[in-house]
């Protein structure tokens, strides 16, 4: 579902109807170029098309350029969307992104999620697809530690009840998911890094989404991009 032109006006790029402030600093040319052709993230947006329900609340861990929180606040019958998202750097940039599509419905928080509320160290390299929470090997004077606040997970799902939860957080999947009570989520729709969590952290992934009354959906997964369902 493209549902928009894939060109832009020098301001902004435009994929799937949605637009996107041209910001070279934050937007690398990669990522400029999904954008355009409709491929950025293009499997989770076909899976929030067809899960997210009218009424929805929906949590977003690790909401990057404001591309998901966007895409369910314009194009699906969500009532909330509350987006997480660590990097310093790309809070402004969601904002716009909310501004220029006339997103109304959203709330960006910058905070991770953990068992406690605290800080934790972040990592700001020149491209945000480099960024993370982890020290590189290669890392010199060019990157700026940051300290990012941490939200008491059950606290954070207490007090915005979602009923869908949309994650894709780098590998922290595996710690973070089996340590939540996701019984309250209806769906669940994840990008899995089995590349850096392995198949014990496939596992436990899984396990917690089993625990949660979440069970896997094949029809609308989709290689590394899963969707776990209660109501099917």
């Amino acid at each position: 579902m493209a549902d928009g032109t894939r060109t832009d006006d020098g301001k902004f790029i435009i994929s799937r109807g949605m637009r996107f402030p041209l910001e070279g600093d934050i937007l690398p040319k990669r990522v400029r170029v999904l954008l355009r052709t409709d491929g950025y993230e293009a499997k989770e947006a076909r899976a929030a098309y067809r899960l997210v329900q009218e009424g929805d609340v929906v949590m977003e861990l690790g909401a990057g350029i404001g591309f998901m929180s966007t895409l369910v606040g314009t194009k699906t019958k969500a009532a909330e969307v509350h987006c997480f998202e660590a990097n310093p750097r790309l809070i402004p940039y969601i904002e716009a992104v909310h501004a220029a599509n006339g997103v109304t419905n959203a709330h960006i928080h910058h905070a991770l999620l953990g068992p406690k509320p605290g800080r934790r160290a972040f990592y700001q390299r020149a491209s945000i697809l480099d960024s993370s929470l982890e020290v590189l090997p290669e890392d010199d004077d060019t990157v700026e530690k940051v300290q990012v606040p941490v939200m008491d997970g059950a606290k954070a799902l207490a007090r915005i009840k979602p009923s869908v939860l949309i994650c894709d957080i780098e590998g922290a999947e595996a710690d973070l998911l089996p340590e939540l009570d996701l019984s309250c989520l209806r769906a669940v729709l994840i990008e899995l890094h089995p590349q850096w969590i392995g198949k014990a952290g496939i596992a436990r992934v899984f396990e917690a989404m089993s625990r949660a009354g979440l069970v896997f959906f094949p029809r609308w997964s989709q290689g590394k991009v899963a969707v776990f369902r209660s109501d099917w």
